[in-house]
Order: C-alpha cells, then sequence, then structure tokens
C-alpha cells in the first residue's frame, strides 16, 4: 500500500471509528450530555492521533500491519469477533446506565480510570514501537524474531496485558459499576460452576 493510501485510508477508519463510539455512548444515554463519555473519547482519540501520525512517518508498515482486521484462522476469527461483543457490551452498557441511573460512579474513580485507560493505551504504544510486527491478526511473517526488549522484557505479552487494563478501567471512566461487574460476571460464574463441580464429585482421584 502506498503511503498516500494508507494516510487516506489510516485517517478514514479513525473518523468512522470516532463516529461509531459517539453512537454507541450517546444513543444508549439519550443525551449528549454524558461527559464520562466525552472524556473518554478524548483520552482515546487525542493520543491515537498522535500515533497514526507517528507511524505514518516512521512506521508505515506497521500501520498497515494494524489495519488488517480479517483472521486467516477459523479459530483465531472467532475469537476476535468473541472480543468484538466484549468490547461492545462493555461500551453500551453505560450509556442505559447514565440513561437509567443505575449506578452512580464517583467522579475521582472515574478520573482513575480514565488514568489507568490512558496508561493502558501508551502501553500499547511502547509495544507497537518495540516490535513492528505487532499486527492485529496472528501470523508470522519473514524476518520475525522473538522480542526480548522493552515491555517485552518485563512481561511476556504486554499487549495483551494494555488491552486488559483498558478493558477492566473502561466501566469505571464511562461512570457504570453494572458493566464493571459484567467485565468479571464469566470469571465469577466460571468459579461458581467449578464449585459445584468439587461439590458434587468430591476431591478428584489420583491417577497414577
Amino acid at each position: 500500500m502506498e503511503r498516500r493510501e494508507l494516510r487516506t485510508t489510516a485517517w478514514r477508519r479513525f473518523s468512522i471509528g470516532a463516529l461509531v463510539m459517539g453512537c454507541i455512548f450517546f444513543l444508549p444515554a439519550g443525551t449528549i450530555g454524558y461527559w464520562q463519555a466525552w472524556v473518554y473519547m478524548a483520552v482515546l482519540f487525542i493520543p491515537m492521533t498522535v500515533v497514526v501520525r507517528y507511524l505514518i512517518r516512521n512506521d508505515p508498515g506497521l500501520l498497515e500491519r494494524r489495519l488488517r482486521m480479517r483472521e486467516e484462522r477459523s479459530q483465531q476469527s472467532a475469537l476476535q469477533m468473541l472480543g468484538g461483543v466484549v468490547w461492545l457490551a462493555i461500551y453500551l452498557l453505560p450509556g442505559f446506565d447514565q440513561r437509567f441511573g443505575w449506578s452512580s460512579v464517583p467522579w475521582i474513580l472515574v478520573a482513575i480510570g480514565d488514568l489507568m485507560v490512558l496508561g493502558g493505551y501508551l502501553l500499547f504504544f511502547l509495544v507497537m514501537r518495540e516490535n513492528s510486527y505487532a499486527s492485529r491478526v496472528v501470523r508470522v511473517e519473514q524476518g520475525q524474531s522473538v522480542i526480548t526488549t522493552g515491555p517485552y522484557a518485563l512481561v511476556r505479552h504486554p499487549m495483551y496485558l494494555a488491552v486488559l487494563v483498558m478493558l477492566v478501567f473502561s466501566p469505571l471512566a464511562l461512570g457504570s459499576f453494572w458493566a464493571l461487574m459484567w467485565v468479571f460476571r464469566p470469571r465469577w460464574k466460571s468459579s461458581k460452576e467449578s464449585k459445584k463441580k468439587r461439590g458434587a464429585t468430591g476431591s478428584l482421584p489420583v491417577i497414577r
């Protein structure tokens, strides 16, 4: 992809993403006075603008990889779709919470959430700067090697950590305890089911 075409594609997707995110936040809320959503979008899109400009100028190859959306393997495609559903739910619930007043998150917790989301995105950028092969889809390319410097020196999968931090703190940043509960609900459900199984079957036999 030529640099000019890459630049056009990147900014087009950036604009569409901002518009779609605004609709996801403000339509369920029924108001544009949802200040937590405005702050959250600023926390994401202001540094994102800087990152896109940086990649266009310094690493267009990485930017092109990040623009790839389709997974080649069906299993990875299913995981990608599941992740999209999780993020959509996390983004939709706070708007309804705002509209119906299900929960009231103190502004200090909202601020902490925003700071953690920003920190997660900064870690995300550091990973991309360290690893030029950090594609959105799972693939191994010629010349790719194991990275052991930068964030990779501390965490084996720092990009997953960055996304996890953003996932967990986004509900607080958007002012919704209900969305935060939904993030941890699968873990609670899994834990309860595990306890039920242990209670029903007793201790597992030792296989020798």
